[in-house]
């Protein structure tokens, strides 16, 4: 759970960065934002979350 709301916390402050930053316009990204709204509720989501915890657990790994 932790990692979920961390990882949601970041790509909104991302988010925020892009649009300020005139990157990204509002539209494209309500239809990104949207997009994963509705790709959680479909079938793939649960294999989203694994490759996004493995891919997280794989960073964690890493010694500098």
């Amino acid at each position: 759970m932790a990692i979920s709301l961390s990882v949601v916390l970041l790509l909104a402050i991302i988010l925020v960065v892009m649009i300020r930053g005139k990157s990204i316009k509002a539209g494209p990204a309500l239809v990104a934002a949207l997009f994963g709204f509705f790709l959680a509720s479909t079938n793939m989501a649960p294999s989203v979350n694994r490759f996004l915890t493995s891919l997280a657990d794989t960073i964690n790994q890493i010694k500098l």
